[in-house]
């Protein structure tokens, strides 16, 4: 088997395996303990839902993988699980960050109408621009962003909804 990492946004509450067969109407296996602590976990962003009370698809995670692969976002995550949110479409900051409405997203690559004599004549028509992070400020305005060390080093980025 090959090796694999991911970072998934996940929703989850605590539910111990007994009370997950109950909830997905499921007799307890023989070999397994229903008071083995862990979690209902939903995967959101995908169209295959297998419960009729949940969007995305559900399934039981024990307590010990999932705590290893998960960070909660409402308490700060590190900032490569950030970037990959990031690519995936959400809006972050971080925690400490005292400017208000302040957010950091992705912009992919594409393609922009000149709007510059130079440009014009440079690039013609259209400019190609690669993918970049860009920055809500305080005052509104939209600017590229490059994270410091301090951004990069913090685990205190959360999801902006």
């Amino acid at each position: 088997m090959e090796l694999f990492t991911g970072t998934k946004l996940v929703k989850a509450r605590t539910m111990n395996r007994g009370q997950y067969n109950t909830y997905r109407g499921w007799d307890i296996p023989k070999d397994e303990n229903p008071n083995d602590e862990g979690y209902l976990v939903e995967y959101i962003n995908t169209s295959k839902s297998n419960h009729p009370n949940h969007e995305g698809y559900v399934s039981w995670s024990p307590l010990d993988v999932f705590n290893e692969a998960y960070n909660n976002i409402s308490t700060g995550i590190p900032f490569g699980s950030a970037l990959e949110l990031l690519e995936q479409g959400s809006k972050l900051a971080r925690s400490g960050w005292n400017g208000k409405n302040m957010f950091v997203y992705h912009v992919p690559a594409a393609t922009y109408p000149t709007k510059t004599q130079v440009a014009k004549t440079e690039f013609g028509l259209h400019v190609d621009y690669g993918a970049y992070l860009a920055i809500k400020t305080v005052q509104g305005v939209v600017n590229t962003w490059v994270p410091s060390i301090s951004d990069i080093l913090a685990k205190d980025w959360v999801v902006i909804k």
